[in-house]
């Protein structure tokens, strides 16, 4: 999943400074409908990594039944909390 294509296809365009609240609300809950239906494991990881980005992702219990798949979103989280300490 490319990223400028997901924003894209949520919100109409890449910048989302150019979004108004009401389509990234629209976009959020399409996203959140996405999530909840995919059954691809990397495709729903991917989803739940641009929600979890936009501070919307739902709670690694309820997103993921895979021990590993939790991991790995933990590992992201960590990620991305070290890199905002730069």
């Amino acid at each position: 999943m490319d990223l400028d294509d997901q924003l894209r296809r949520y919100f109409g365009t890449s910048d989302l400074s150019q979004v108004s609240p009401a389509v990234q609300a629209d976009g959020l809950d399409r996203m959140r409908v996405d999530f909840g239906l995919e059954k691809d494991r990397s495709r729903r990881f991917a989803l739940w990594s641009l929600l979890y980005m936009l501070g919307q992702a739902p709670d690694l219990d309820v997103a993921f039944k895979d021990e590993a798949d939790r991991d790995a979103a933990r590992n992201l989280m960590d990620l991305m909390a070290a890199s905002e300490g730069d």
